[in-house]
């Protein structure tokens, strides 16, 4: 059975007034917590081993989910006594499989995680991090100048384009040999000393749809692309 460690524990402090009552992972988009819909995908990709970390309102998440059998799922719990950033509590997990994703508990996104897991195995590396492509717009002309100060280029409006991370990770049990425990440590760290130390860190390209709701303005917007798209999130899930 393929295994899930979701990241709950943060105070989503971005996210207020909305988690002033509901920790992150539990704010609806439109009727479903977001946790929820995570772990009907998941369970949708028949990765029903999930481990939740929690820590801020710990109680209100495990009280909702609880043993995970109403989704199909096993679910256990580990409460951080002190935080620990996105990495550094994976070093106190019992019974991890050789390999198994990391996932934000925040975040919407059609990709398929049976799949991310299955390449990074296939692909035999310690870590595998899927990407999404964002673009950046500006919306004044940008000005480039040489060292005495004359101009050298006008661009106007550029748009620059930038991968970045979906919050979803695949590791190897030979990741954990880099967490030191008790230390806090979060999961760009912790990719970059894999790196460092020759370990094989692979990216996942991934170009559908993934929103990060950490934001007010991003959650609104879930709330909207959800609805609209509601049967493509969870159909079969």
């Amino acid at each position: 059975m393929a295994q899930a460690i979701i990241l709950a524990g943060g105070k989503g402090t971005r996210l207020k007034p909305y988690t002033n009552v509901f920790p992150k992972p539990l704010v609806p988009i439109c009727d479903t917590p977001i946790l929820e819909i995570i772990i009907r995908q998941l369970a949708r990709a028949n990765i029903k081993n999930i481990v939740i970390i929690t820590g801020h309102l710990a109680e209100l998440i495990e009280s909702y989910f609880g043993d995970g059998g109403k989704w199909g799922v096993k679910i256990t719990y580990f409460r951080e006594k002190s935080p620990l950033s996105t990495a550094g509590a994976l070093a106190y997990l019992d019974n991890l499989e050789e390999d198994f994703l990391v996932l934000n508990g925040d975040i919407l996104t059609t990709l398929d995680f049976g799949r991310l897991l299955d390449e990074h195995k296939k692909s035999k590396a310690t870590a595998t991090l899927s990407i999404f492509k964002r673009d950046n717009h500006i919306d004044f002309g940008v000005i480039k100048k040489d060292a005495k100060g004359n101009l050298s280029d006008y661009i106007e409006k550029p748009t620059d384009h930038y991968w970045v991370s979906m919050g979803v990770n695949a590791l190897n049990r030979r990741a954990l040999k880099a967490i030191k425990k008790g230390e806090a440590l979060g999961m760009p760290d912790l990719l970059m000393r894999l790196k460092e130390a020759g370990e094989k860190v692979r990216c996942y390209e991934f170009s559908d749809y993934w929103l990060d709701i950490g934001r007010v303005d991003d959650y609104e917007r879930a709330q909207k692309e959800f609805e609209a798209r509601r049967k493509t999130f969870l159909e079969g899930a």
